[in-house]
């Protein structure tokens, strides 16, 4: 056949966009931290890409998009090895489903998902965990919880507007297909509700850092936060227009709604600072852009511009208070993965049965679109909560979470990976750990 070599096009060209994401989120997080484990937090990151890069062409796109059993997981060995999934019986290349170019493009796209969304939990955890188990966690985890929840929103399983959904269940079906379907353009519960439940879940499993709360831990390299922020905004054009899954006027509108979400989330994080610390600074305005960014990938396709700058307005005022939540209740969400990425989500989410321009409840839509928000939300958290509670305490009974409290305080970088960042640090006493 003839492909659609403008589709096939944009479609490879996000792939590397959202593929850039995870080194990004390794400076943005790589920054945040003290200087003595700047490279354990970016290696954290470099190690998801390794692990989840091996394990979606084995079974992770099969438990994804495969044959689903009972909608909540694709069969793994259905397409392993992407069997079936690249060529046909005779030898031609299988077409996407969701346009005119080969199939392992989707393949090249979804993985690059996979890979950010268990870096994301990584910031939760930073300074105290043994790189080890956290390589460990991230094979279990994207199998567990990532490729089934994919398979659930975007597969046809529970979460989605498929026969025999969740959604089908209360509104009923018309053609097959329920009668108000759920709504997640990008990821809003695939990826950053899921992640930021994750990292809820093991910021209390593993514990608090040595001295939280009563000793200051500053982010070491700003530059580095504002470079990292900057590389996940520009990545993030892949993540949203990407999934329009063409060059085409939903990927203009999703790249113009990104834009327009995240600068008003911004403004609305420093302008909340600026009111309640009497600053502006610019770690608020890096994490003002994330959350922004978080808030808008499951509504992209579905507000218009000027909801979007409502939409960011109210999560950067929702996620610069929610991020203080954590001394207020004792957990130790060492980067904010918590306020920015579960509350980004959860108000993306939801408040597309508010905004959205086809069903949202203030364009008269009534209330269907807001209640099925709510619930695939509620669903998505349940379901990351309880997985990772699973994986993460049977880890910490085998392989253990935390180094030692000499690594801790001496760092990290030196004790478990032989090195340092900076030249400064390279005279500390070298702590020998188990890996």
């Amino acid at each position: 056949m003839e492909w659609d070599t403008g589709a096939a096009a944009w479609m490879l060209t996000s792939a590397s966009l959202v593929l850039l994401m995870t080194p990004g989120l390794a400076f943005f997080y790589g920054g945040m931290v003290r200087g003595k484990s700047v490279l354990n937090m970016m290696m954290m990151s470099f190690g998801a890409i390794g692990v989840v890069g091996v394990i979606y062409v084995l079974w992770g796109w099969s438990m994804s998009y495969g044959s689903s059993i009972a909608g909540i997981f694709g069969n793994p060995f259905d397409q392993f090895g992407l069997s079936g999934t690249m060529f046909d019986a005779d030898g031609a290349a299988v077409v996407s489903p969701l346009g005119d170019y080969p199939q392992v493009i989707d393949v090249a796209f979804q993985v690059t998902f996979a890979i950010i969304t268990v870096a994301l939990i990584s910031g939760a955890i930073a300074d105290r965990t043994k790189f080890g188990t956290w390589l460990a966690f991230v094979a279990v985890w994207v199998t567990v919880a990532y490729f089934p929840m994919a398979h659930m929103v975007w597969g046809g399983g529970q979460l989605s507007g498929a026969e025999g959904s969740i959604a089908a269940a209360i509104f009923g079906t018309t053609d097959g297909v329920a009668n108000t379907a759920p709504i997640d353009f990008a990821g809003g519960t695939v990826v950053h509700i899921n992640a930021g439940v994750a990292a809820l879940v093991l910021a209390l499993i593993i514990g608090k850092r040595k001295g939280f709360g009563t000793e200051a831990m500053r982010p070491h390299n700003l530059p580095f936060v504002m470079l990292g922020a900057a590389l996940l905004w520009f990545g993030w054009f892949g993540f949203n227009a990407g999934s329009a899954f063409g060059a085409n006027e939903t990927a203009g509108l999703a790249w113009v709604n990104t834009t327009t979400c995240t600068a008003a989330a911004m403004l609305a994080w420093l302008l909340t600072e600026k009111i309640r610390d009497g600053h502006a600074t610019s770690l608020g305005a890096a994490s003002g852009i994330v959350a922004g960014l978080v808030a808008i990938t499951p509504a992209a396709g579905a507000l218009r511009p000027v909801t979007s700058i409502i939409l960011g307005l109210v999560v950067g005022v929702l996620a610069a208070l929610a991020v203080g939540l954590k001394y207020k209740f004792g957990y130790d969400d060492s980067l904010d993965v918590v306020g920015v990425h579960l509350v980004g989500g959860l108000v993306g989410t939801v408040m597309i049965g508010f905004l959205a321009a086809d069903g949202g409840l203030f364009f008269g839509g009534g209330a269907n679109l807001l209640v099925i928000q709510v619930v695939i939300a509620l669903v998505a958290m349940v379901f990351s909560g309880l997985t990772t509670l699973v994986i993460g305490l049977i880890l910490k009974a085998t392989l253990g979470w935390r180094v030692s409290q000499d690594v801790e305080v001496g760092g990290i970088d030196l004790a478990v990976h032989g090195e340092t960042a900076y030249e400064n640090l390279g005279g500390a006493r070298v702590v020998s750990e188990v890996k």
